[in-house]
């Protein structure tokens, strides 16, 4: 049995806490103390278990009004697949018109998430520079 410190990042609290592992066949979480709140157990054990992330960044848009559009994740990912879903959103270059919502790219890195844009684009008009 062995322990790891965590600060918890669900509530503004930040508590520092101090989960036992229970070494086996499969690693599992014992008991969970230095939490506040009841949230930090369940996110410890998620952290422990199956770390996920949600990823925020920018895309390069063609044609229009502005030259980048905000995109995040749909949903969370795996730890271990943010390079792979940051190499494709880097790889990716949309036209103008883009819209809040749209699905830029369907399960990037193989995840079930879908990268989408969080920012209206128009396109430009007449004269306009991009």
């Amino acid at each position: 049995m062995s322990t790891r410190e965590l600060v918890c990042i669900v509530c503004p609290n930040g508590c520092r806490l101090e989960v036992e592992l229970v070494e086996g066949e499969t690693l599992q979480v014992g008991e969970v103390s230095g939490n506040l709140c009841d949230k930090g157990p369940g996110w410890a054990e998620q952290e422990i278990l199956n770390p996920v992330r949600s990823i925020a960044s920018s895309v390069l848009v063609r044609g229009g009004t502005f030259p980048l559009v905000s995109v995040k994740t749909d949903g969370p990912i795996p730890r271990g697949k943010i390079f792979d879903v940051m190499e494709e959103i880097k790889g990716l270059e949309v036209d103008a018109p883009v819209r809040i919502g749209d699905r830029l790219i369907v399960g990037p890195g193989g995840t079930d998430c879908a990268i989408v844009a969080t920012r209206n684009v128009p396109p430009a008009g007449p004269g306009a520079s991009s």
